[in-house]
């Protein structure tokens, strides 16, 4: 077998596997989150997109920058080893093989099963068939990724533009809907007076509005991660991080703004944005939207797989980590790093477990009488604004988004350690980084903020996981 990863991927590809990865189900339910955070406020609530749209871009420009100098095997891990060392990078590698990618690509698993069984009317998605399917879409995703590679990178493409259908539908219908129709209560077009309704407060919702933005921008970082396989990465993967993150940040702020044209605030706040495709284009195309949604879903774990299968290959071609010799073997009939794959796969495989049985403990508070629920609220907390679940996390975590609190963490060395490239632009070495660290920064707090009990015990188990890859570095050496 050979030990190098053939260039097979251009530009095209590349803003495909940003947007690809980060707009998945977290644009379609986050608007309603939203709405119901800034009470149908929508000047906060474009703001707060606005904002998290920032720091997304501001990071991305980072890492496009550190593209231009670094050009190895896995994105994020090279850039840590040029920046903070070797032993700083192999522990970031270590965290992304067993921590960030395969937590992040069960949970579209799940999602991806759960949005394509409400196409037909099953909506608990703790089922024994939900969890069923998730595996198979894993193991699906898996073999597209393992066998025909560049295949994958069609599917991911195809995806993109698949899903970029009804956001973009809806961020032109709707605005042109909204400036046109004039509802029966109104004196001004629908989204004129949707606008207007939110009056001037709710402006200390803005935190908490940001907070929701989080997961619907997260996965950007991962385009980084087949680096080595893109065509001229030294120019392709800059303008890839910088065009897809300002197309993504647009596009959910059109679409937010669309989405409001279709149907007065309080109709937004209890159906979310099925109400507004069902007012302008009918009832067939709510069914006709589950599919666009599923698909996208789809789209989003191909393109966290891709990055996935070569995680543990990131590491074993520097000679690190368990059974280097084996991990960094590439198939010359596919040019993949199967045995990586199938290792990613098995991880990924115990994290949607765990996202199945954490998915357990959700309780529907209106299942339960007035007071069960009220006395359930108190002991528990506040129920989630869009699914109305109240979740038992005391004993577990959202493996969904606290792991986005590490990977900024992570982040802060890097961009402080990009202060000491004396070849860089005074723009390029301090102000970008410094705009980088505040936006980490805030992301790390928001999602403590979001996220209480469930850090805690998340802390626990990364400090096991770090020491077990501290006792496979070390026994290396010995």
């Amino acid at each position: 077998m050979a030990n190098e990863l053939t260039k097979k991927y251009g530009l095209p590809t590349a803003i495909a596997m940003v947007i690809g990865i980060v707009i998945g189900s977290g644009v379609f339910f986050k608007a309603q989150n939203i709405l119901n955070l800034t009470e149908g406020n929508m000047l906060v609530g474009i703001v707060a997109w606005l904002l998290g749209g920032f720091v997304m871009m501001v990071c991305a420009y980072c890492f496009a920058t550190m593209a231009t100098k670094y050009e190895k095997v896995n994105g994020l891990v090279d850039y840590a080893e040029a920046t903070c060392g070797k032993n700083y990078a192999y522990y970031i590698g270590w965290f992304l093989i067993t921590i960030y990618y395969p937590a992040m690509t069960s949970v579209l698993a799940w999602v991806s099963a759960r949005y394509t069984l409400v196409i037909f009317g099953q909506m608990d998605p703790t089922t024994g068939t939900c969890m069923a399917l998730a595996g198979f879409y894993l193991c699906l995703s898996y073999c597209m990724n393992a066998l025909s590679p560049v295949l994958a990178g069609k599917f991911q493409v195809s995806a993109t533009v698949i899903k970029l259908v009804p956001l973009c539908l809806m961020a032109v219908v709707g605005t042109i809907y909204g400036l046109v129709v004039t509802p029966e209560t109104a004196s001004a077009p629908l989204l004129i007076t949707n606008f207007a309704s939110g009056g001037s407060g709710n402006w200390g919702a803005l935190f908490g509005a940001s907070v929701a933005t989080v997961f619907a921008y997260e996965g950007w970082i991962l385009a980084t991660s087949i680096n080595a396989e893109i065509k001229d990465a030294k120019k392709n993967l800059p303008r890839a991080l910088i065009l897809g993150t300002a197309i993504i940040a647009i596009i959910y702020i059109t679409y937010y703004i669309g989405i409001a044209g279709g149907a007065t605030i309080d109709s937004l706040r209890e159906n979310g944005a099925t109400i507004a495709f069902h007012n302008i284009f009918g009832g067939v195309f709510g069914t006709i939207l589950n599919v666009f949604i599923a698909i996208s879903c789809l789209g989003t774990l191909n393109g966290l797989m891709l990055g996935c299968t070569r995680g543990i290959y990131a590491l074993a071609a520097r000679d690190q980590g368990l059974k280097p010799g084996t991990f960094k073997q590439v198939d010359p009939s596919t040019n993949m790093p199967t045995n990586s794959a199938i290792f990613s796969l098995l991880v990924t495989a115990a994290w949607l477990f765990y996202f199945f049985c954490a998915n357990l403990g959700n309780i529907f508070v209106a299942e339960y009488d007035a007071a069960t629920a009220n006395a359930l609220i108190q002991l528990i907390g506040t129920p989630n604004a869009e699914t109305g679940m109240l979740t038992v996390n005391w004993f577990g975590f959202d493996s969904s988004e606290i792991p986005l609190v590490t990977i900024y963490a992570l982040y802060l060395p890097i961009f402080l350690r990009m202060m000491f490239e004396k070849d860089l632009s005074f723009i390029k070495r301090f102000i970008m980084p410094v705009l980088a660290i505040l936006g980490s920064l805030f992301m790390i707090f928001a999602t403590f903020y979001a996220h209480k009990w469930g850090v805690a015990f998340y802390l626990i188990i990364f400090t096991i996981i770090m020491v077990l890859g501290g006792v496979v570095k070390n026994k290396k050496k010995a």
